[in-house]
């Protein structure tokens, strides 16, 4: 089954930029996720963690 797929692929036009592009969309999604989480403000970061203690509580974000 591979091979047909391996012989339908080699006879399209442009294919080999496929692998390329996913690869970079792969590299550019982490790395700008990985910039955002460690830019992430810690004052939001630490009232996110006290969200589960706070029961009970209505918290007011700065965001709305």
């Amino acid at each position: 089954m591979f091979e047909q797929i391996k012989h339908n692929m080699e006879t399209i036009s442009g294919v080999e930029i496929y692998p390329i592009l996913s690869l970079l969309i792969f590299f550019f999604f982490f790395v700008g996720l990985g910039i955002w989480v460690f830019s992430y403000g810690k004052d939001k970061i630490q009232e996110m963690s006290n969200i589960p203690l706070e029961e009970g509580q209505v918290i007011i974000s700065k965001d709305r």
